[in-house]
């Protein structure tokens, strides 16, 4: 499979996943999840919901990716496809997130049980989408978390325009091109999931479902 298609589709399924959740789970970032220090800090001080899931988040994710790194080796060693079997599981995750926040969804208090389970699936399919791609796509820019792309992007440019050693042009071009296309594609998906989100509410995760159905089916066309 093409690498470039497979990272357009994880760059968009990131930022559109992370924004479904922000608007529906009370400001919970379910790919940045650090960002949920923030968004922690402001429920403290204003007395809003969130404290728990917000708290749970981080150890929840750092547990998944750990997880998904020691399944990934033990299929491997089996001869099993790791990166597909990772982005099937991945796929499944995200559809338990698609459910439970249709079926329990919308959440007045995102710290209830239901609003907690919702989320954890929804930060486990982020978890192990950043475990798949580092270790399979190591060579693609980040798809979940932008802030070091738009560094590495804006160091790219400075180097191109104020004139880097010429045998360096053609790969931090290279770079530049496959980094900006990240933060555009998320930035996409950010967009699509808002718009979605206010017309028809948590029924918008279908369609992060649908694309990572699709890396999985091209995947097994390799």
């Amino acid at each position: 499979m093409n690498r470039s298609l497979l990272a357009v589709l994880l760059a968009f399924n990131g930022g559109f996943v992370d924004t479904a959740g922000f608007l529906g789970l009370q400001g919970l970032f379910v790919a940045h999840v650090t960002g949920n220090f923030v968004t922690l800090a402001a429920a403290l001080v204003f007395g809003t919901h969130g404290i728990i899931i917000k708290l749970i988040a981080l150890p929840e994710f750092m547990l998944v990716i750990a997880l998904a790194r020691l399944a990934g080796l033990a299929l491997a060693h089996r001869g099993q496809s790791a990166f597909r079997i990772m982005l099937g599981v991945k796929v499944a995750l995200l559809a338990a997130f698609f459910g439970l926040a249709v079926a329990f969804g919308p959440f007045s208090d995102s710290d209830a049980p239901a609003a907690l389970l919702t989320g954890f699936a929804g930060v486990a399919a982020m978890a192990v989408q950043n475990a798949v791609q580092r270790a399979h796509l190591a060579s693609v820019p980040p798809t979940t978390i932008m802030t070091g792309n738009t560094t590495q992007a804006m160091l790219d440019v400075i180097d191109l325009v104020g004139g880097s050693d010429p045998t360096q042009v053609a790969a931090v071009r290279t770079r530049f091109r496959r980094t900006v296309g990240a933060i555009s594609w998320f930035a996409v998906g950010c967009a699509v999931a808002a718009l979605l989100y206010a017309w028809i509410g948590f029924w918008n995760l279908a369609v992060p479902v649908v694309v990572g159905a699709s890396t999985v089916i091209l995947r097994l066309r390799d």
